[in-house]
């Protein structure tokens, strides 16, 4: 993934919270082939959102650059072929 762009984020872990540094990105539910359809999410002023698919509750963290997440290994890179 690029530095640029919605960063996409994964829930391998099966974790109920996942904190991450941005407001708007993409979640992919478990690495691919167990993924959901990547669903665009904005937190909006809540600071908080949920996954319509895979119910992960997702919670920003400003403190966290756009490519961390707590618990850490949730930015969701693709692999190349």
């Amino acid at each position: 993934m690029a530095d640029y762009g919605t960063p996409h984020f994964q829930n391998d872990g099966g974790h109920g919270v996942i904190e991450i540094g941005v407001a708007e990105f993409m979640c992919v539910g478990a690495t691919p082939p167990y993924d959901h359809p990547h669903v665009f999410l904005d937190m909006g002023d809540e600071g908080e959102k949920v996954c319509p698919y895979c119910s992960t509750l997702y919670k920003l963290n400003t403190t966290l650059k756009r490519d961390e997440s707590v618990p850490p290994g949730c930015l969701y890179r693709t692999r190349a072929a």
